[in-house]
């Protein structure tokens, strides 16, 4: 599988998110939309290996990028109004940049490489 670093770094994010939101006792439209953007993240990742071609390719790494984006804000968000505890925002964001990062870099060597 192409780029399975980062797709084990998108599940194994997406399983930590879920875990903490299964244990948030907050309202559950911000956990339910971290969740939902979290994890959209390594399924748009997903479907970017199956993409019909080196533009749908892209473009789906772009949604997955936008959503790691996302879920930055709902940690953010949830981290300023103490739902969240510093340890575990820090750590998430962290990994979220992480993962951000490599799909960056991911984008812009499919471009270099194709001349996109």
């Amino acid at each position: 599988m192409r780029n399975s670093v980062l797709a084990d770094l998108t599940l194994e994010f997406a399983i930590n998110v879920s875990n903490l939101c299964d244990n948030l006792q907050c309202n559950s439209v911000l956990s339910t939309q971290l969740l939902r953007s979290a994890t959209s993240i390594g399924a748009n990742l997903r479907e970017a290996l199956y993409g019909q071609s080196t533009a749908d390719f892209i473009h789906k790494q772009q949604i997955a990028l936008k959503e790691c984006y996302e879920t930055e804000y709902w940690l953010e968000l949830l981290f300023h109004t103490k739902k969240i505890s510093p340890t575990t925002y820090y750590s998430l964001k962290n990994d979220c940049g992480v993962i951000r990062a490599k799909l960056v870099k991911s984008i812009n060597t499919t471009k270099e490489n194709n001349r996109l």
